[in-house]
């Protein structure tokens, strides 16, 4: 499984993402889907998958305001948008639209993200439901909250190679819409801004995305990219206050909340210093080799394979989670009322809690250190490193439209317990 290399399958606008050219183009970074474990339940096909590199155009597709049109009746705004050119259209009232026409800008390429499959999106999103990944049921029934053209970023061509977000992404007709009843604005200096429907929520990290990361403060970004604090609730009309000071800069570690789903942004350095898949399997393979034992069955106790993630076999550890005692599947003192699986008590220490069967974490872009999988979350029983586990678990994810909880990065449950995660106790052969 490659955690690296894009799928190859694109419409043909999309001459964007690396190729496989004699020359390996300039990554930008990545985006990667909270709530997925390396890959989506049915397997990542074309542009709809779990992590979507940012590679260098082989031609520029940035655009850049360039003309306003003030005043304009609905049939003169059409015949703008009708060109063939990028533009946004802020509908004021029924007789007033204002028209920003974008002209090219050859410093910087353009990748949107959304729901829609049309060829302008680069990366197709939908909403993430917390535990796809382990039952491989991925149908939905919820109607989406995530807009059809949720957000674009922006890539500066030459180094530093700064990315910047913007909500909102152009249409087949490339355009960019905001109606009577979206959060629009006229700036200072006179020019137009807007917020979408649910809008575009960033979070930075202090410090980086590191053993010292910290959680920053949830931000919602503009059409034209400036910083605001949280609307009241998601889709309120009344705009937050800006946030002069702060950047819609994207920097190692941000995260972005198109509500219903969340992403990941990591920088080509930062993808540089995390662990890569052959060193989380080396990693796995040092957890067997040491041959831990249950301390009822006796049975040696193996961690599977990287590829199968989802089903329990007869060697899979399970956890204790009140207590982080690690044993192999057992009957020991499960008693009637206990069977449904939630409250077990532990032969070891006798405290009771869920029982849960323990899982690798397989996406290294989670991942803050490349330190031995040594925690587990609750209470889904993902395995990752202490600072991976206590960075997640401190970290405020956006749920439903106006509340904050903090989740396992790799299957998107909500985190129980007094910490959110446990540490594992294993029990060494007897010889």
């Amino acid at each position: 499984m490659s955690i690296h290399q894009p799928s190859p399958m694109y419409s043909p606008e999309q001459e964007n993402i690396c190729t496989t050219s004699i020359k390996v183009p300039v990554k930008y970074g990545e985006l990667i889907v909270l709530g997925y474990n390396g890959s989506l339940p049915n397997g990542d096909r074309g542009r709809r998958k779990s992590r979507f590199a940012l590679c260098k155009r082989p031609k520029a597709n940035g655009v850049k305001p360039s003309t306003v049109h003030v005043a304009c009746s609905p049939q003169a705004a059409k015949a703008i948008s009708n060109k063939d050119q990028h533009s946004i259209s802020y509908t004021l009232s029924r007789a007033q639209t204002v028209v920003v026409e974008y002209t090219h800008d050859s410093n910087v390429d353009m990748f949107q993200v959304g729901r829609s499959t049309e060829s302008p999106i680069d990366f197709v999103v939908t909403d993430t439901v917390a535990g796809t990944q382990s039952n491989g049921d991925s149908t939905q029934t919820v109607q989406s909250t995530i807009s059809r053209f949720a957000c674009r970023i922006m890539c500066q061509r030459a180094p530093p190679y700064t990315a910047r977000i913007y909500a909102a992404g152009f249409d087949s007709s490339k355009n960019i819409f905001l109606g009577e009843k979206a959060a629009k604005w006229k700036t200072s200096d006179g020019q137009m801004d807007g917020l979408t429907t649910n809008g575009v929520l960033v979070m930075h990290p202090r410090h980086g995305f590191s053993q010292d990361s910290r959680p920053g403060v949830w931000r919602e970004i503009s059409v034209c990219g400036n910083v605001f604090t949280l609307r009241e609730t998601r889709s309120a009309q009344q705009r937050g206050k800006m946030v002069e000071a702060e950047s819609q800069e994207l920097v190692d570690g941000s995260l972005i909340d198109l509500c219903g789903a969340t992403l990941l942004w990591r920088t080509a350095e930062g993808l540089s210093r995390t662990p890569t898949l052959k060193q989380l399997e080396a990693l796995r393979q040092e957890i067997n080799a040491a041959r831990p034992q249950c301390p009822v069955g006796f049975n040696t106790l193996a961690f599977p394979s990287m590829r199968r993630k989802d089903t329990p076999d007869e060697k899979q550890p399970w956890v204790y989670l009140r207590c982080g005692h690690v044993h192999g599947y057992h009957d020991w003192g499960n008693r009637h009322e206990e069977r449904d699986g939630r409250q077990r008590e532990c032969p070891m220490c006798r405290a009771k809690g869920p029982y849960v069967p323990l899982w690798l974490g397989c996406e290294a872009g989670f991942y803050v250190d490349a330190a031995p999988p040594t925690h587990a979350f609750g209470p889904c029983g993902h395995v990752c490193s202490e600072k991976t586990a206590a960075f997640w678990s401190q970290i405020p994810l956006p749920h439903g439209t106006h509340t904050f909880h903090a989740a396992c990065p790799f299957c998107a449950h909500q985190l129980s317990g007094e910490r959110g995660f446990v540490r594992l106790i294993f029990q060494g052969p007897l010889d």
